[in-house]
């Protein structure tokens, strides 16, 4: 049952504010079709005679609202000798309140009586008497003398610090950082007027960008708070543009995650999304597209490539079995290795497994992806044999994969593995299944290439700020690949991006596809499956070192426990890693 009602929305939202559904569905979503929609609307978050920067542009209510009510309206008395004249500033990030420590009156008026007699004249008298009267009249808003400070105590505990959700304390660090580095403790009195109402712009200014609302956004939700949520989604709606900077890029799918679960809609919107279904036989999927243009992804693939040829060098009969190959793009820079190896080049078995009701049947299925790689194999002299294993990864048998004695057994990992459900899921714990399948067939190498992030086990809230600032990474590192304008990088962050986002955020239990683990839990399920960590050779690491800076010094790459870590800036995105 949907959450949301078409009564509920703004219309002001995108003019038309009704809800749609998904083609085959019945599912109901309060989604954005400027977004998920037909290929035709190439530009989201406008309408046909709307320009996109109408869309733009960012909240101008204050999440904190500092009242300063006029001098005329302040009485003598709002100095009281046992309490407040200097005051503190803090902030909820769930629901903005202000309120007052009344705690350091004494070094008020000390400063105060300083400033005084140190400017004796009539002029400086007047202008301390007017600041006197300003203090006095932000302290009247702000205080209510004991009740104020009795509220605090009942609300944090403490005087002195607030206290922050861990799981929220990244989101809450500008804010908190501004209260302790410009606390009115450390002010004069004839500056903390300007400087509190300084703090207070910056903080609601920190609390209404995209990031911070959308958190805002987040917690609602998960305090069953629907009408709110839906406000804040509106809101967020008109604030930002799948073709403006990667932060308003991130929020723009974010936000139909939150609206995708507060539908109830998540589950057939990741079905709906083409990321793996190439659009004809002779074009990439948006997900190989992913794969090639954005460095992290493609220098895994060769961590794996380049690792499978180490291990091989000197096989003769080499059997690879990838558990899910979509468009077998991995092998062909594979296949092109093997042929120009110094020494006789091996014979080449590739086994693909992949769900025969989703990726290639619209292009003729897996037969077709093995006579691709056959043709550019036969091109270079190389002997390969393809075979099609059209079946559920969870449903494959020893049998269906056809080893044959003699040959040595390589098995490949790449982006699969977390979308098998483990003991979080099912009792059945078809992850650790598959790896004991494979470790039975007694395998030479086993590759693992995943993102290294965890949207497997975590509750709802850390898991949103965790794929917030995932991605957040990711959207970045293709503005350095491909230009602001690029269909391919609209298609790449609609369609796959997006749908990974919309499965993380809005999905619970198994309809949560998209599981990804960090490396430590990754190294730990291999571990246990009986598998050893065969560390990447110096040669491996060093080519994908050198063809990293191809792409700038803001991509990393770094060695640790046998593993190759690759990402952006101080953010890792995937990690490589080889078993046997």
């Amino acid at each position: 049952m949907s959450l949301v009602t078409p009564a509920k929305l703004v219309p002001t939202s995108y003019k038309n504010g009704k809800l749609y559904s998904l083609k085959g569905t019945e599912v109901t979503s309060g989604l954005s079709p400027q977004i998920f929609g037909p290929e035709k609307q190439r530009t989201m978050y406008m309408t046909d005679d709307e320009s996109i920067e109408s869309y733009e542009k960012y909240f101008q209510d204050s999440s904190i609202e500092l009242v300063e009510p006029s001098i005329s309206s302040i009485s003598g008395g709002s100095i009281h000798p046992d309490g407040a004249s200097s005051y503190e500033l803090r902030a909820s990030l769930v629901t903005p309140t202000s309120f007052v420590s009344a705690r350091h009156q004494d070094a008020y008026q000390s400063n105060f009586g300083s400033d005084f007699l140190e400017n004796g004249s009539l002029d400086s008298l007047d202008v301390d008497r007017l600041m006197k009267l300003k203090l006095q009249a932000l302290e009247r808003a702000l205080l209510d003398d004991s009740d104020a400070e009795e509220e605090e105590e009942a609300m944090f505990g403490t005087s002195q610090s607030m206290e922050i959700d861990p799981n929220i304390a990244e989101w809450a660090d500008p804010i908190q950082s501004m209260q302790l580095d410009d606390s009115p403790k450390e002010s004069s009195s004839s500056g903390s007027n300007l400087s509190s109402i300084s703090i207070a712009k910056e903080i609601s200014r920190i609390s209404q960008t995209p990031k911070h609302l959308l958190y805002e956004c987040a917690v609602a939700l998960s305090e069953g708070n629907e009408e709110e949520t839906l406000s804040r989604i509106n809101g967020l709606r008109q604030m930002v543009s799948i073709q403006g900077e990667p932060s308003q890029r991130i929020a723009a799918y974010m936000v139909e995650g939150l609206a995708a679960r507060l539908a109830e809609s998540g589950k057939g919107l990741y079905k709906a999304l083409k990321c793996k279904e190439p659009p004809s036989s002779d074009r990439l999927a948006a997900m190989q597209i992913l794969f090639e243009v954005c460095p992290c992804f493609k220098f895994g693939f060769i961590a794996a490539n380049n690792a499978i040829i180490e291990a091989t060098k000197d096989e003769l009969n080499v059997h690879i079995i990838d558990f899910e190959i979509n468009q077998g793009s991995q092998y062909i820079n594979l296949i092109q290795q093997l042929a120009s190896r110094s020494n006789k080049p091996p014979r080449v078995r590739l086994t693909g497994v992949d769900d025969p009701e989703s990726v290639q049947r619209s292009v003729g299925g897996l037969n077709v992806i093995g006579q691709r790689l056959e043709k550019l194999a036969e091109t270079l002299g190389l002997p390969f044999e393809f075979r099609a294993v059209a079946s559920r990864t969870n449903l494959v048998t020893p049998s269906m994969l056809n080893c044959h004695p003699g040959e040595t057994l390589v098995v490949n990992f790449a982006f699969q593995l977390h979308h098998m459900p483990d003991e979080s899921v099912s009792t059945v714990n078809e992850r650790d299944q598959l790896l004991r399948l494979v470790k039975s067939l007694n395998p030479k190498l086993v590759t693992v290439v995943e993102q290294d992030v965890n949207t497997n086990t975590t509750p709802f809230l850390p898991r949103f700020s965790e794929a917030y600032k995932y991605y957040s990474a990711v959207f970045e590192s293709l503005d350095i690949t491909l230009p602001r304008e690029s269909q391919d990088r609209m298609n790449v962050e609609r369609q796959c991006l997006a749908r990974d986002i919309v499965n993380v955020v809005a999905c619970e239990g198994e309809d949560r596809i998209e599981r990804y683990e960090v490396a430590g839990k990754w190294r730990a399920r291999m571990t246990m499956a009986g598998f050893v960590s065969s560390p990447m050779s110096t040669n491996v690491t060093a080519e994908i070192r050198n063809l990293i800076k191809m792409y700038g010094d803001r991509f990393k790459i770094k060695e640790e426990m046998g593993a190759l870590h690759l990402g952006w800036e101080d953010k890792n995105l995937i990690v490589a890693s080889a078993w046997k």
